[in-house]
C-alpha cells in the first residue's frame, strides 16, 4: 500500500560540506568518446539506484514533462575532454533538456555541446561503496564534484542518500562554486530548468519502502506515479457508481 502523498520533514539533512574546487586552469574539449574506449561494466552498486531513477522519469513522462528530445539517463557515461584525456561519469539520474543528434548516436555515451546541450541537473544516490560524490580532485580522472561544477558546469547538483532520507542540492553561483540550498517551508527545492520542486516522499513502490524523491509542480501538485493515476481513476469510478447506486440507478461497470 502507498503511504500520503505528503513528503516528510528535512530532520535529517546532512551537514552543508562545500570543498573548494582548484582554479587551475584546463584545457576541456567536447569529442566523441573513442570506439576503443573501454567503459566500466560493473554492476551498480546501489540496490536503490534503479527504482529510484525510474520513478523520477516515469511521473516526468506522465506529467507531459519530458519533451521529445529531452534525455533523462541514469547511470549512463557522460563524456569530456580534459588536458587531452577522456573523461567519463556516469550519473545515477540526469536530466539533458536537448539532444541535437538521433538517440541512435548516444546509445553509448553522450558528449554534451557536441551532441546536444550539457545536463542542467545531475543527481547521484548514497550507498555503501565509497563513490566520491564530494571529490574535487583535479587531476587525471578528476573527482565527481570537480567534474560536474568545472568542467560541465551543471547548474544543480543534488546528493541523496535513500536510507536515511537525507538530501542536498547545490546550485552553481555565478562564481562556477556550488552552493548548498535552503529548502522551503514544504521541505522542497525550486529547479528553475525543470519548472519543478524536488522534495521527499515516504511510502512504498516496487516492493521497496522508504525515501523517494518526487517531483511537485508550482503549484505544490504532486506529479504521479502510473500506479498512483490507476488508484486515482479506479476511486473515481467507484465514487460515481455510489452516487448512482444513491440514486437508484445501477452503473455498467
Amino acid at each position: 500500500m502507498g503511504a500520503t502523498w505528503q513528503p516528510l520533514p528535512l530532520q535529517l539533512q546532512l551537514q552543508p560540506r562545500l570543498p573548494m574546487s582548484t582554479t587551475t586552469a584546463h584545457q576541456i574539449t567536447w569529442e566523441i568518446l573513442p570506439e576503443d574506449f573501454v567503459l566500466d561494466d560493473d554492476p551498480v552498486d546501489n540496490i536503490n539506484q534503479p527504482p529510484l531513477a525510474a520513478a523520477l522519469t516515469e511521473s516526468l513522462e506522465l506529467a507531459g514533462k519530458l519533451p521529445p528530445h529531452t534525455l533523462t539517463p541514469t547511470n549512463y557515461g557522460v563524456c569530456a575532454t580534459l588536458d587531452g584525456k577522456t573523461v567519463v561519469k556516469a550519473p545515477d539520474w540526469a536530466y539533458i533538456p536537448t539532444i541535437r543528434v538521433p538517440r541512435e548516436d548516444v546509445k553509448r555515451s553522450y558528449t554534451p555541446q557536441l551532441q546536444g546541450e550539457q545536463p542542467t541537473i545531475v543527481m547521484e544516490f548514497l550507498s555503501d561503496t565509497e563513490g566520491g560524490e564530494y571529490s574535487v580532485k583535479p587531476t587525471y580522472p578528476p573527482g565527481k564534484w570537480f567534474f560536474y561544477e568545472q568542467v560541465l558546469q551543471v547548474p544543480n547538483y543534488i546528493i541523496f542518500d535513500p536510507d536515511t532520507g537525507a538530501l542536498e542540492v547545490y546550485r552553481l553561483d555565478a562564481a562556477n562554486r556550488y552552493q548548498l540550498q535552503t529548502a522551503d517551508s514544504n521541505g522542497r527545492y525550486w529547479l528553475a530548468e525543470i519548472d519543478l520542486f524536488l522534495g521527499l516522499w515516504q511510502g512504498s513502490r516496487e516492493n521497496r519502502d522508504g525515501y523517494w524523491l518526487r517531483w511537485w509542480n508550482a503549484q505544490g501538485e504532486l506529479l504521479l506515479w502510473g500506479s498512483e493515476l490507476v488508484a486515482q481513476e479506479r476511486n473515481r469510478v467507484e465514487r460515481l457508481a455510489a452516487q448512482l447506486r444513491a440514486a437508484g440507478l445501477e452503473p455498467e461497470l
